[in-house]
């Protein structure tokens, strides 16, 4: 059956066309909520983008509508199967009230490479950005302006054939929705709790650890319900006999370490192929390359165990620690729960981050919004 689907005359069908874009505006168009009532992930703007795709024709062209919800057959291949991928990025106003995403050509990489995977068709990246742009442009009323505030964009793609067999789907459709936001916790930039998880397992080599699955997430909330429950924002997930420290929550986990001879590491898992391949993640440790002292610190992939976390906190040698990723951007960490242990992490006195916390958030934030020019940042309006 893959053969059959994947080797017909693929020259012939239609790729991936901006040029053929439908508009169709909303005849009641939403109030834009103030700041103060946006809640991240549930409010929306008025218009949707979608294009269906068909093994036999390649894609359709693309339209953009008025939001509003879809009609799937009851045996789509989605429901039952798990074919389900998705993307996060986000929109931003900066100064000149220009709007920017943020290293699309990065999320839209990893959405081809987990198309790829569950066996959903692929796309020109650029000519999903150009589609995404021109969603963005057409609600850009809806983008918050302030420090935190962004649109946040969630491009899907899911299988919508129809039957309860396993099999490839010959039928798909990828639409992108997009929601104004403020800062993912309602506390703000505050340093949270994560309790150390082993019983539960992310992610385990030859998996899908390292792609944007929907199957990725559902097994995680029951673990993060029961950390909650001990008073715990996040899992802190573990791996392996040795405790490897995989990442946070959602988010890819960073740590900074001091050794005995005044140099410090920061320290982040490896993409070895469970952990996802984050658009923060490599965001911070590109800015982290460039603006720290090679002589003072060290940047390294590797794994490090809770075991070395706790030790090293012992003695002393644990500076601070965070999480990144689109939704939070950086997340400062407190404190970790682990085998009956609070290990504390250190924060900047009467402060709710750790120093390169804090900085990490800064610059990346200057490319967000523009007061850095690079291209990180592309303006589409």
């Amino acid at each position: 059956m893959f053969s059959k689907i994947f080797s017909r005359g693929l020259s012939t069908m239609s790729k991936l066309d901006r040029s053929l874009l439908k508009v169709t505006k909303t005849a009641a168009p939403k109030a834009k909520l103030p700041n103060s009532e946006l809640v991240f992930g549930q409010s929306f703007t008025d218009h949707m983008l979608a294009i269906e795709w068909d093994a036999s024709k390649g894609w359709s062209a693309p339209e953009i509508k008025p939001y509003g919800p879809l009609t799937l057959d009851p045996s789509s291949c989605v429901f039952h199967y798990a074919f389900e991928l998705f993307e996060g990025l986000k929109a931003y106003r900066d100064d000149q009230n220009r709007v920017r995403m943020f290293r699309p050509d990065l999320n839209m990489k990893r959405m081809n490479k987990s198309a790829e995977r569950i066996c959903l068709p692929t796309f020109d990246s650029e000519e999903l950005i150009g589609l995404i742009g021109d969603l963005v442009k057409l609600d850009q009323d809806f983008i918050p302006v302030g420090k935190g505030y962004s649109l946040y964009i969630r491009p899907t793609l899911i299988g919508t054939t129809a039957g309860l067999g396993v099999g490839i789907p010959d039928k798909a459709l990828l639409f992108v929705i997009c929601s104004p936001v403020g800062p993912y916790y309602k506390t703000g930039f505050k340093a949270v709790r994560l309790e150390a998880t082993d019983y539960a397992t992310r992610a385990w080599p030859g998996g899908v650890g390292d792609k944007k699955l929907g199957a990725n997430y559902a097994p995680c909330i029951r673990p993060q319900l029961d950390a909650a429950s001990r008073g715990y924002q996040q899992n802190l997930w573990l791996f392996g006999p040795e405790g490897n420290v995989t990442e946070v929550g959602t988010m890819n986990f960073f740590v900074v370490f001091k050794n005995a001879d005044g140099t410090k590491e920061l320290v982040t898992a490896p993409l070895d192929g469970t952990i996802l391949e984050g658009v923060t993640r490599d965001s911070v440790l590109a800015l982290a390359r460039e603006k720290l002292n090679p002589a003072e610190w060290t940047i390294s992939e590797r794994y490090c165990t809770i075991k070395e976390i706790a030790d090293r906190s012992d003695i002393g040698e644990l500076v601070e620690a965070f999480g990144s990723g689109t939704a939070a951007v950086v997340s400062p960490i407190k404190e970790i729960g682990w085998n009956g242990k609070q290990i504390q992490v250190p924060l900047l006195p009467n402060e709710q981050f750790g120093e390169l916390t804090k900085n990490v958030n800064d610059w990346i934030a200057d490319y967000q919004y523009g007061r850095i020019e690079s291209d990180w940042s592309r303006i589409v309006n």
